[in-house]
């Protein structure tokens, strides 16, 4: 199958290389311990590598922006993920206490093309199917679900659907995988998080030293606390009701290594809590939030300009794709720098794709995920309260697909095929590149 990514090897090497120098090239700097252990686990498997490289995904993408049939003026404006694949969904305890299947992580989130979404999803299907030796044509089957049970919920909330025509993924509506994800988060307990970060000492709850965990001077911890005063200015209305639920108990530094916050400091504060017993403690977290790779590819001055920092614009982003989002969520500013500010939730779980293997579970759960990823869109338009997308993003989409329901389909298919194979070739350049010492400040 020819490829509108075919490239020359060597060329494709500069290419990688230049596209990490932008987007990883100063926190690498100040961290190549911690990048070096991100570049190990993305050399893993290509899809691993594929979940690191937003930033080439993006680079590849805004020169085919023309080719796509499906963009004009409104549905180029959307609110979207940023990182849309099929390991980036997963359990959420909503601001109403409800146990919630659907997208998370929303760090790459920004207003761009809703089909660059699509297409990222598309190809990490692309991806799963080659590593669980899926025939092409199964591959494309699946990617055909994800693509016409996104376009039929998209039709249904457009035409004016109620809710409860289309609810969310919860305990009482999902099955298969999605059900089993929420009934393990309904099995998690906060008790069991604090007990394994925190200890009791002299009748208060503390952080536990190790694990990670890096204690504070004088000065950090001062600079720490004050930018939580100004995260508490963040806050809305409805999270303030019990200001001793905001108490500091505790603060201590961490370094994320994660494949997508790798060299980014953060640090982890100890609250008090909606009550005075200490299994009611909360933990929440303090991230540098980073440069999300689609804005590098977004001209637009006004959706440039709308964010204060990275902080703001993550939560912003957040809040306009979730609904009833963690209570807790909010943004402050530290050493200059915008900081993104959520609860370490003890009833996160990640869709495991470890188990689903049969191509009619898969057809499932990615029918299921495409209804969730038309929900975000949707959720985020003329009635989010943000001026950024001033109209139904829904009736936009709807009537963009309307006007070829079957090109829709196929754009995703043939993209799926095509970018799938450029990034399996992508992960043995990188990781020939690593191995052989040739990727600058590792």
């Amino acid at each position: 199958m020819s490829s509108t990514f075919d490239v020359v090897d060597s060329e494709r090497e500069e290419q990688i290389l230049s596209v990490f120098g932008t987007a990883f090239g100063e926190l690498l700097a100040a961290d190549p311990t911690a990048f070096r252990v991100k570049f190990r686990k993305m050399a893993a498997s290509a899809f691993a590598f594929y979940r690191g490289t937003a930033c080439l995904y993006y680079s590849d993408l805004s020169s085919m922006r023309a080719q796509d049939q499906f963009l004009d003026e409104q549905t180029s404006r959307v609110w979207v993920h940023g990182d849309l694949h099929a390991e980036n969904f997963g359990t959420y305890m909503d601001a109403n206490g409800r146990l919630v299947f659907n997208v998370n992580d929303f760090d790459e989130a920004f207003v761009a093309p809703f089909t660059w979404d699509l297409k990222r999803f598309a190809a990490s299907v692309a991806l799963i199917g080659y590593a669980k030796a899926l025939g092409d044509d199964q591959i494309t089957e699946l990617v055909r679900v994800y693509a016409a049970a996104y376009r039929e919920r998209i039709h249904a909330l457009a035409t004016g659907a109620k809710n409860d025509e289309v609810p969310p993924f919860t305990l009482d509506t999902a099955d298969g995988p999605l059900l089993g994800a929420l009934r393990v988060a309904r099995s998690l307990t906060r008790f069991s998080l604090l007990d394994s970060m925190t200890e009791i000492r002299d009748f208060e709850r503390r952080f536990a030293e190790g694990g990670g965990s890096i204690d504070l001077d004088a000065a950090t911890r001062y600079k720490v606390l004050a930018a939580f005063d100004g995260y508490l200015e963040t806050l809305p209305e409805s999270s303030l009701t019990r200001p001793d639920s905001y108490r500091v108990k505790d603060v201590v530094g961490r370094r994320g290594i994660g494949i997508g916050s790798a060299g980014l400091p953060s640090y982890n504060i100890l609250l008090e809590g909606n009550s005075d017993a200490l299994e009611n403690d909360v933990v929440i977290y303090l991230k540098q939030a980073q440069t999300p790779a689609v804005s590098r590819h977004i001209t637009d001055a006004a959706v440039r300009d709308y964010f204060q920092h990275e902080g703001h614009r993550t939560v912003i982003s957040q809040r306009a794709l979730q609904a009833h989002a963690d209570p807790w969520l909010g943004w402050t500013e530290l050493d200059g720098s915008g900081q993104l500010v959520a609860e370490v939730s003890p009833y996160a779980v990640d869709l495991d794709w470890s188990d689903i293997d049969e191509p009619e579970e898969i057809a499932a759960v990615v029918a299921d995920l495409g209804r969730a990823t038309a929900t975000m869109h949707s959720a985020a338009d003329d009635e989010s309260g943000h001026s950024l997308v001033p109209f139904s993003t829904e009736r936009a989409i709807d009537a963009a697909i309307a006007a070829d329901e079957e090109g829709f389909g196929e754009l995703l298919v043939d993209f799926a095929h095509s970018y799938g194979a450029r990034a399996r070739a992508d992960h043995q350049i990188f990781v020939d590149l690593f191995r052989n010492g040739r990727i600058p400040g590792l």
